[in-house]
């Protein structure tokens, strides 16, 4: 069914006010097909949203929203090595991680409670704690949106880097992505070292982790410092890590001897909280925005914000870290 005229406030974790021209929500392939081939909707911009955990909405959209709720999860193959799962696109990403650490099909654990939904994932290539989709992806499939055809797509078609993908660039807009499957091998090892997570499960008193012990671990940190969108309205970082020249980092390291930074291949990646935190935003308020207390890289709602202001306090911070530190911050949010 088509709706008119329709609010997307709970549709967007920023929680910000902007309406919908038409919007048609969607369980299945055939009925994504069925609203596309509706002559009602044919002339109309497309705009495709899952759980809303990544878009800054500026403005209304004048056409048709194709809200994804396709659901399922299911193991479609399991060998001596590894297992295949495979989950509807529509599927809250962190449900996700919690059924595969009850089957105990080791992976994902250290993305647990990133927001978003599975149909997401691929297009950002999520990360944190040390661990990427890339690390664990199979393929996926999506549908065309002209032809209204389902193509499959590999690991390597689908062109992983980091916060990025061929679906955010080179086919932005054209494809939905309607289910992914991650390749879960039997024989991975946890991996405790990036971060806190060693010091979190020490404080938990877990010396021999299991991935389950890890994911708890991933959620505790990320509940101490990313503030909950049912509460303050947020879509968690907002702007990708910067990457720079390893001479560059050196440079950096001698005017600022704490600065922290991550090999990167050949590169070094530098932590945008903490660029942003030295430039005097962390806990800054300004109008009904701001950078969150306890992590500067979260841009919140305090309520009453439009996605301009959030927008433009965006511009602000990219302005300064620039000016204070030569280095150009990436928004990691799409903006509407």
């Amino acid at each position: 069914m088509i709706e008119h005229n329709v609010s997307l406030r709970t549709f967007n974790t920023f929680g910000l006010q902007a309406n919908a021209k038409l919007l048609a929500r969607f369980t299945s392939v055939n009925e994504l097909r069925e609203v596309l081939s509706d002559a009602s909707t044919r002339n109309e911009e497309r705009f495709v949203l899952g759980g809303g955990s990544n878009i800054l909405f500026t403005r209304n959209v004048d056409g048709l929203v194709l809200k994804n709720d396709i659901g399922g999860i299911e193991t479609i193959d399991e060998t001596d090595d590894d297992f295949l799962v495979r989950a509807g696109a529509g599927v809250v990403w962190h449900q996700l991680v919690m059924h595969c650490i009850e089957n105990n099909y080791p992976g994902i654990e250290n993305l647990s409670l990133i927001p978003g939904n599975v149909g997401a994932a691929p297009m950002q290539n999520i990360g944190a704690y040390g661990v990427e989709l890339k690390d664990v992806f199979f393929s996926l499939e999506a549908l065309h949106l002209e032809s209204g055809e389902l193509h499959t797509f590999a690991r390597d078609e689908c062109e992983f880097g980091y916060r990025e993908s061929v679906f955010k660039r080179k086919l932005k807009g054209q494809f939905v992505i309607t289910s992914v499957t991650l390749q879960l091998r039997k024989n991975s090892k946890v991996n405790t070292s990036y971060g806190a997570i060693e010091q979190e499960l020490e404080t938990m008193g877990v010396s021999s982790p299991t991935i389950r012990d890890v994911s708890n671990a991933v959620i505790r940190i990320r509940q101490s410092k990313l503030p909950d969108p049912k509460v303050l309205g947020n879509a968690g970082s907002f702007f990708k890590n910067p990457v720079v020249s390893t001479a560059k980092f050196e440079e950096l390291k001698l005017r600022y001897p704490n600065i922290p930074g991550y090999a990167a291949g050949s590169e070094t990646k530098l932590a945008a909280g903490w660029l942003i935190e030295q430039c005097g935003w962390k806990g800054k308020v300004v109008g009904h925005t701001g950078s969150h207390a306890q992590q500067a890289l979260v841009l919140v709602n305090y309520g009453g914000a439009s996605g301009d202001e959030i927008f433009q306090l965006s511009e602000k911070i990219m302005e300064s870290v620039h000016g204070t530190f030569g280095v150009n911050l990436e928004r990691e949010v799409n903006v509407y």
